[in-house]
């Protein structure tokens, strides 16, 4: 039984030996400095064109809550109503609101406004918008991006702008 004491006991001295010779070394090792090499990145520009196909349905939904483009990008916006019910029912169109417009205001002020697809006279806190469209139609437009920031986009049809909403993220374009 000694025998097997004495063993481990030897065991962990050698170990702890072991660790404090091989981690204790104090010499200062030479460096040699060398010049990092840095290659000069060159500057991405973003496409200067943006297609993009935004989805709606008969669910009153729309198939992306962000859509993320560049400042002074032209985006062709395609709307695509993929249900069926018609547009007096179940019509769906893309406004871009300019910064600092009330989302819920603009919904419950362009209720009225039917016999001019949900968009009022003055659009001076519309960015772009589409025609109204029904299940089975599209619309495309074209417009240039705005000013970095974030602005709001919403179907204007009575009722959908709670649900059918979104953020419009534009960036930098470097």
């Amino acid at each position: 039984m000694n025998t097997t004491k004495f063993t481990f006991k030897t065991l962990v001295l050698t170990l702890c030996l072991a660790c404090f010779f091989s981690c204790g070394d104090d010499k200062k090792k030479e460096t040699t400095e060398q010049p990092v090499k840095t290659e000069k990145k060159e500057e991405v520009s973003q496409p200067k064109t943006i297609e993009i196909t935004l989805n709606s349905d008969d669910n009153m939904k729309f198939d992306l809550s962000t859509i993320n483009v560049y400042e002074g990008q032209t985006v062709t916006l395609k709307l695509v109503h993929t249900g069926e019910m018609s547009k007096d029912v179940m019509g769906h169109n893309f406004v871009l609101l300019t910064q600092g417009t009330s989302v819920s205001e603009f919904g419950n002020s362009v209720v009225e406004l039917k016999d001019n697809d949900y968009i009022p006279e003055d659009t001076s806190n519309i960015i772009a918008h589409t025609k109204l469209i029904g299940g089975g139609e599209s619309d495309t437009i074209t417009f240039e991006a705005p000013a970095k920031g974030i602005y709001d986009f919403l179907c204007s049809f009575p009722g959908h702008y709670a649900i059918m909403k979104g953020k419009f993220i534009v960036r930098e374009n470097k």
